[in-house]
Order: structure tokens, then sequence, then C-alpha cells
């Protein structure tokens, strides 16, 4: 095998003479192996490990050609090789991008070839990283726009949150005592007689409809006014996305399709069978309402 075929993976380049510049020759044997490993992932797993399903040898080499330009970015601003890159490299890139001439259908590519650079190194290499871009780059009628400034901590926060507000004691779990208290923690919630709390309030009360909603806004990123518009049609949870209409989008673009965690498809699902028992949302679009049967005011 020659030093070029040997500097090849089905065809793929693995160090780029780009790269070279950069690195002494240790680094450029460590560099070439780290892209072997993740050439051949992208071509046999990548698409759907859990099915050995890979990309197409044209996807497989633009995300390559791609991330070794996010690389030789990283090594440039650190003035070092680093080779395990950070969801921190990945959000100063696209910073730096937003201030590039190009078209956002390039900084979307851009964008996505990092997305499965983490996702590698998360099926691959089993490390615990997560990656929600501060800049997110869409289709090409889109302008960037950088989302409301939450950590990766208070997100999290928000999430557990989310798990547990509102959350009682199961009914038959509770001691006669210990219901009345409830009951009159539940009419106060209620707004209604203690007299009339039943045991059905008890089970609406842990209900998922907060949890789904904040766990879908945390991960498509809404505001006020997609909560309020939010349309039962909008979920496509088999596929696990959002399809909003161009015309139900306030985010001025075109059909909008948002990926879902597949822990919020999960509680939008226990949602839906939720939502499908209460009256008030019979012959309603409306994904969540008030409980005066409303939808949410953006205000």
């Amino acid at each position: 095998m020659t030093i070029e075929e040997e500097n090849k993976y089905r065809g793929i380049v693995l160090l780029t003479d780009e790269a070279r510049q950069y690195l002494n020759p240790r680094e450029e044997i460590a560099y070439q192996e780290h892209r072997r490993e993740l050439a051949e992932w992208l071509l046999n797993l990548g698409k759907n490990p859990d099915k050995a399903e890979g990309y197409s040898f044209s996807t497989a080499k633009n995300t390559m050609n791609r991330l070794d330009l996010f690389y030789r970015w990283v090594w440039q601003q650190e003035e070092r090789f680093i080779q395990d890159m950070t969801t921190g490299h990945a959000d100063a890139w696209m910073k730096d991008l937003a201030k590039q001439d190009l078209k956002e259908s390039t900084k979307c590519h851009y964008q996505k070839a990092v997305q499965l650079l983490f996702k590698w190194q998360r099926k691959a290499r089993n490390r615990d990283i997560e990656w929600e871009p501060e800049i997110e780059y869409s289709d090409p009628s889109t302008r960037y726009q950088p989302r409301e400034y939450l950590t990766q901590q208070d997100r999290r926060r928000m999430r557990e949150a989310a798990m547990s507000y509102g959350s009682i004691p199961h009914y038959n779990s509770l001691s006669p005592e210990e219901r009345d208290r409830w009951k009159k923690y539940l009419a106060q919630r209620l707004q209604k007689p203690e007299e009339e709390v039943t045991k059905q309030d008890f089970l609406e009360a842990n209900s998922f409809k907060y949890t789904s909603m904040i766990y879908t806004a945390l991960d498509a990123g809404f505001r006020p006014i997609e909560i309020k518009r939010a349309n039962i049609q909008w979920l496509d949870l088999d596929n696990g996305v959002l399809r909003i209409p161009e015309e139900e989008s306030s985010k001025s673009r075109e059909n909008w399709i948002v990926a879902l965690k597949p822990e919020t498809v999960s509680i939008l699902k226990k949602w839906v069978k939720e939502r499908e028992t209460k009256p008030k949302y019979d012959g309603r679009n409306a994904l969540w309402l008030t409980q005066r049967e409303n939808r949410y005011n953006k205000g």
C-alpha cells in the first residue's frame, strides 16, 4: 500500500495538506488515525448506529472536509494541536461563521457536521457530550438568531423542575389525615371548594401538560408566542419532530421542522393520551390550554 493509499479511507483523505501545516510528525499520525475512525463510523454506522446504517460516500466526504476546516480553525485559535473538540469550541466557531459572508445553507452544513462529530463521540467513544448551539443555523430563508442565554446546567435544572412541578402523592397512598391536607392544597390550587375535590383531581394534578410544554420549548427554542400558537397537528412523534407550517410560524421562515429529544417525544406521547381524556380539548387544535380553556397568553 502506497503512502497516498494509506492516507485514505475508502477514498476519503484523512490527513489533508492544509492540516499538515499545523502538525508535527507525531501529531500527524494521531490526527490521521483519529480521522480514520471517524470516517469508518460515518460510512458504516453514522446515520443509524442501532441498525448499522451509514451515510453515503458524498455525505461522509463532505462532513470530513467540513470538520477538517473546524479542527484547523480551533488549532489556529488555541495555537496548539487539539484532538477532542468541546462544545465551547463549536460555539466559538459558530460565532465566527456568523461574521463571515457565507450563505446560510453553508453555515448550516458546517453546524450539522459538528453535530455529527459530537454524535460520534457519544456513540463510538462513550463521551458524555450534548451540544445545544447558542447560534442555530437553518434553511436559507432564516437569519441566525442567538438563543436566550441558558447554560446547559440551567436547561438541565429546568427539565428536572418540570418533572416535579405540581406533583402530589397518589390518592391511594395517603392516610385520611394526609388526604385532607392535600385536598385543602388542591382546593386552593384549583380554585374550588374543598368538598368538591375528587380522586380525579388528584390524578390530574400529576399532569404531563407542563412537563411536555417545558421540554418542547427547550428543544425547539420556543418563545411565549409559540406556546400560544402550538397546535396538536404540529406533532409528528413517529418521526420525533415538530412540523410547523409557514403560516403558523413566528420566525419568518418556511415550513419549520424541529427535531425533538427522545425523552421529549415520550413525554409528548403521554400528554397526547392525557389530552384526549379532557373534554375542554374536544374540537380544539391547541396543544395546551389554560385552566380557563384559553390558549396561553404570550404576555
